[in-house]
């Protein structure tokens, strides 16, 4: 495999450009570590940030899965856990 497609095929998948999808990676891994953050918190503090964590994820899930598959940017594979 060429070095090249070690840095653009999986981008690729998901209907980015290497730039995009670090643009996109960088942002959700600022995310989580505010979420990762406030959950540090309200561990200390439970009457803080008591949805933060939850929000986070449920958005960040909604961007990341939904979203893409809705405009099928995501390769589908089939549930090994699901009936055949």
């Amino acid at each position: 495999m060429s070095l090249r497609r070690l840095f653009t095929d999986h981008p690729a998948s998901v209907g980015e450009t290497y730039a995009q999808h670090m643009r996109v990676a960088t942002s959700f891994a600022l995310r989580l570590m505010a979420g990762g953050l406030a959950c540090l918190v309200h561990a200390v503090f439970p009457f803080l940030f008591e949805q933060t964590a939850s929000r986070f994820v449920g958005e960040l899930h909604q961007q990341m899965i939904v979203q893409r598959t809705r405009i099928g940017r995501i390769k589908r594979t089939p549930d090994p856990n699901s009936a055949r």
